[in-house]
């Protein structure tokens, strides 16, 4: 594997997640970039660290302690071995008063052969630098908006309030949360 490196707004392309979800994860310390030059410099490994943050995010609703305590021990176990070869990594947490730890079981093969099909996204998402603004932006963002006013046609205000409305429940909806039962041990 050839080593990669991204700017913040290269790497959410590769994750699929908006530039300001991934900088919040940075300011909060759930993930730790590199900085060169006042900028976030991402590598696979910490691709798949934020990937594994947000699929955690997703799937738990954690805090951002939360978050940063699990990235961090997942970042120990990110060795040289390619991520992409194991199927799970099991992270346990017992909390102060309790002597039974929690396990969560993560789907780190996917998740990194996630990330590296999705790194070609990162030459899609060019980086310019900041305050200037690509020659033509504006009549490429007319353009835009006058194709999707075609494509549209006839829908009324409604329809449209009620797609809006239907893309935020499915955003807010809470992860499914199952019992999953121990298997019994054979005696015999």
């Amino acid at each position: 594997m050839q080593a990669v490196e991204f700017k913040l707004k290269q790497a959410s392309a590769v994750l699929g997640v908006s530039t300001k979800d991934l900088q919040n994860l940075v300011q909060l310390k759930v993930i730790r970039p590199a900085r060169r030059d006042n900028f976030c410099w991402f590598d696979r490994r910490l691709l798949l660290e934020a990937k594994v943050a947000f699929y955690l995010k997703e799937s738990l609703g954690s805090s951002s302690e939360l978050l940063s305590l699990f990235t961090e021990a997942l970042s120990s176990t990110l060795t040289a071995e390619d991520p992409r070869k194991r199927q799970y990594v099991s992270l346990r947490s017992r909390p102060a008063r309790s002597e039974q730890p929690i396990e969560i079981r993560i789907p780190l093969g996917s998740l990194a052969r996630e990330v590296e099909e999705q790194l070609p996204q990162a030459l899609v998402q060019r980086d310019h630098p900041r305050g200037r603004r690509r020659v033509g932006w504006q009549a490429e963002m007319s353009r835009a908006f006058e194709d999707a006013a075609k494509q549209m046609g006839e829908i009324s205000t409604g329809t449209i309030i009620e797609a809006v409305r239907a893309r935020r429940r499915v955003r807010k909806a809470l992860p499914e949360v199952t019992v999953v039962a121990d298997r019994a041990r054979k005696t015999a």
